[in-house]
């Protein structure tokens, strides 16, 4: 796991997101809530799509962007 590497530096980092982790391409302090906006800092990322490469800053955005993209 490489969660840590660069969390201390102040900017937007960019990640790739996987099953159950990610990783870090280019280093940095938090990621941008897909749905909301939000800083996410890196310690508190719980919530993304591997599919859609997004992360939410809480289970209801999760499940808000999901009924949003779902089909049928």
């Amino acid at each position: 796991m490489n969660r840590i590497e660069g969390a201390g530096r102040g900017g937007e980092a960019r990640l790739r997101y996987l099953d159950g982790d990610f990783q870090i391409v280019t280093p940095g302090s938090f990621v941008r809530c897909a749905v909301t906006g939000r800083k996410i800092p890196l310690d508190e990322l719980r919530y993304w799509n591997v599919e859609r490469q997004e992360a939410y800053c809480d289970a209801a955005a999760s499940l808000a962007r999901h009924l949003e993209t779902r089909q049928g």
